[in-house]
């Protein structure tokens, strides 16, 4: 059975790994990745544009079905050598949270329904991604 998952990166490296066909979470460490499964669907949230801005972005900024392989490790240089998974990202509107607070599963009635997006990625149940399928217009 497949799963449904949120990952957490800015909007910048999110679109980088859609134009390079890949994801990566959590400073490029593989354990969270070796979770994922080829055929998992993923959807990033953006908390802001760019790591280390203040200023929030607070939007869902890309949506994929994860492929076959395992996670893999690549030389960025300057020592930073973090691992990624393949992913085939559909065609999807970038689309804030806010409006979707009071119906996702994962954040309905929750003061503190960010904290989990601390952990940089974490599973969430068909509901919330067919929302977020819908609110992103994804296909």
């Amino acid at each position: 059975m497949n799963r449904n998952w949120i990952a957490v990166a800015s909007a910048q490296h999110v679109r980088l790994g859609r134009a390079m066909g890949f994801m990566q979470v959590c400073h490029g460490k593989e354990p969270p990745l070796r979770r994922i499964r080829p055929g998992d669907m993923v959807v990033y949230y953006s908390p802001t544009e760019r790591l280390g801005e203040r200023r929030p972005l607070k939007s869902f900024t890309a949506m994929g079905k994860v492929l076959a392989g395992e996670p893999y490790q690549v030389d960025m240089g300057d020592g930073f050598c973090p691992f990624r998974r393949d992913v085939r990202w559909l065609e999807a509107n970038e689309t804030s949270i806010v409006p979707l607070l009071s119906r996702l599963e994962f954040s309905a009635g929750r003061k503190n329904w960010g904290y989990q997006l601390r952990f940089g990625l974490f599973e969430i149940s068909d509901h919330d991604f067919d929302l977020i399928e819908a609110a992103m217009e994804a296909g």
